[in-house]
């Protein structure tokens, strides 16, 4: 199925931006640690001291030019083509944090990362046509369909309950927590992106979609969504191993925002069983090359543990296990013995 003028044009943006995000991690990342040195508290534990950090700043920037070639990406073509483009981004991530932060990214890693470049591409070639909208008021009719309100209402529900009840309880030792509202009000807000980003692309074209009060309302919520996510995702880069946030937010996110655009955008409506099927089939590559990037990166970290042979596999609460806001990221700055990590495991429980 060949590509439209639009959907190469998202492509290209979409690609574009991946590498921009890709970055914005690392450098962010070396911020947070920067400011943590600094003044002593992290923002896993609720400090902010992040914000007067320049190189927190520079990673910001990087991030919001990314974004905007993302945001009009999705003016262009359809979420289903878009978000799964971002694990470009993970692949960026995964190594320049082998290259700058020290997280080592084992050599199946690479199986990784050509399985997402593989998936990548099968979604891309078999990516649907959009039908050309007229008009802020067609997006809006999309959006108070009753399937799409019974997902936004889920969405607002699972948010207000991770928010006020999980994250204060677990949100240090499960990583899903964070990357979770994260997720959640990403699929939102990349809904209201793509809104956003059509009722101003028509508005260019001389269709001026600013006098309605829904093109208003889909910015309001941006706003609110982005800032969630920008919150959420900064406990979660600092309190876990990027390796480990960077994949399971693209899973969790792309897999909900393509939900998402299905019920309100109908992405698949007019597409051929095969061409669904090849989709779903290059989603699930691409999937399982993140989960192959974060696998490989704790069988590297339980590898140079035990000095060779075959690791254990470790519950997720024992890895990512934190007592004082500090997480265990730090194997690379603390050479510490499994033994030694249960001991305080033990005495901190």
């Amino acid at each position: 199925m060949g590509l439209s003028n639009e959907n190469v044009t998202g492509l290209i943006l979409a690609l574009a931006s991946s590498l921009f995000i890709g970055s914005s991690f690392i450098i962010k990342k070396q911020g947070l640690r920067r400011a943590a040195s600094t003044y002593g508290v992290r923002a896993g534990v609720g400090g902010y001291y992040y914000l007067l950090e320049p190189l927190w700043w520079v990673g910001m920037i990087t991030m919001i030019v990314g974004e905007v070639a993302n945001f009009i990406a999705y003016a262009f073509a359809p979420a289903v083509l878009v978000t799964p483009l971002g694990a470009l981004s993970i692949i960026v991530s995964a190594v320049l944090a082998d290259l700058i932060l020290k997280e080592r990214l084992h050599k199946l890693g690479i199986l990784g990362i050509v399985m997402c470049i593989a998936g990548s591409i099968i979604i891309v070639i078999h990516a649907p046509k959009e039908e050309p909208i007229t008009s802020v008021l067609e997006i809006w009719n999309m959006a108070t369909q009753p399937a799409f309100l019974a997902y936004v209402g889920s969405v607002v529900v699972l948010v207000f309950f991770m928010v006020f009840h999980f994250a204060p309880t677990c949100g240090h030792t499960n990583v899903l927590v964070y990357t979770g509202i994260c997720s959640l009000m990403g699929s939102l807000s990349v809904m209201s992106v793509k809104a956003l980003g059509t009722s101003l692309k028509l508005t260019f074209e001389g269709n001026n979609q600013l006098v309605y009060p829904q093109t208003w309302f889909f910015m309001l919520v941006v706003a609110i969504c982005v800032v969630m996510q920008m919150n959420y995702l900064n406990k979660a880069l600092d309190t876990f191993n990027t390796a480990i946030v960077s994949p399971i937010y693209y899973v969790m996110f792309t897999t909900l925002t393509i939900l998402a655009s299905i019920i309100m955008f109908k992405d698949w409506d007019g597409q051929s069983f095969s061409t669904i099927m090849s989709e779903i089939c290059g989603f699930i590559v691409v999937l399982s090359g993140t989960i192959m990037l974060h696998l490989t990166k704790d069988f590297e970290r339980s590898h140079s543990f035990r000095g060779g042979g075959l690791p254990s596999s470790p519950t997720l609460s024992v890895r990512l296990y934190t007592g004082n806001g500090d997480s265990l990221l730090k194997d690379d700055e603390e050479n510490e013995s499994p033994e030694d990590m249960f001991s305080r495991r033990q005495d901190l429980c």
